[in-house]
């Protein structure tokens, strides 16, 4: 079997901060399993498997920002809130039987299930274009919602008889103010972006 790659293109003009995402055809799913051993305790690159298509992506330094701050800001107000929330980072995510695999940017189980087998909400920031398909993986992996943050913006995909619908509001934690939330994702440092969040929350 011969491995085709194909690297991304970018989205942002600066040429030091876009990911690396290279996708390999032909891959099997043992490629997929292995690329998880070579890779080993190691966070990078995440890994994404869809029938025969290998993604390996190294993110750059503003999608690892975006996606922390993002995850922060979500557990703020969950905290504020008072969800049962428990975050799982870039839990690996896999079913053979379905030929597909991934590792999200940020993930979330609500309420105290202790096993989950999957989770709640996952969170995947498009920095850069190219790469497979994560909400085609996302679907047969039974992730009940599913947020894609790009170009300043949150789109929600909720799944509903094995399909993804887009919606308007999350589901998952009903009552979240999408854009009120994204008015703090570039307040730096991380620490003031949260006490300010809070502080709005608690107004």
């Amino acid at each position: 079997m011969t491995l085709h790659a194909e690297t991304s293109s970018r989205q942002h003009q600066a040429p030091a901060d876009h990911d690396g995402i290279v996708v390999l055809h032909n891959a099997g799913w043992a490629d997929f399993q292995r690329a998880l051993e070579m890779r080993g305790d190691a966070p990078l690159p995440r890994i994404a498997f869809l029938e025969g298509r290998l993604e390996l992506m190294s993110p750059s330094r503003s999608h690892e920002f975006i996606k922390s701050m993002l995850g922060r800001l979500i557990e703020t107000w969950c905290m504020e809130r008072g969800v049962d929330v428990t975050a799982y980072g870039s839990w690996t995510l896999e079913n053979k039987t379905q030929l597909r695999g991934l590792e999200p940017d940020e993930c979330y189980v609500l309420g105290d299930m202790r096993e989950p087998s999957a989770p709640d909400l996952a969170i995947e920031v498009v920095w850069t274009s190219g790469g497979i398909d994560k909400l085609e993986i996302y679907r047969k992996l039974g992730v009940g919602e599913v947020w894609f943050w790009q170009n300043e913006t949150i789109v929600l995909f909720a799944l509903r008889d094995g399909m993804y619908e887009s919606i308007a509001a999350s589901e998952a934690l009903p009552g979240l103010d999408l854009a009120e939330l994204l008015r703090f994702v570039h307040v730096t440092p991380m620490t003031r972006a949260v006490r300010e969040y809070r502080e709005k929350l608690r107004k």
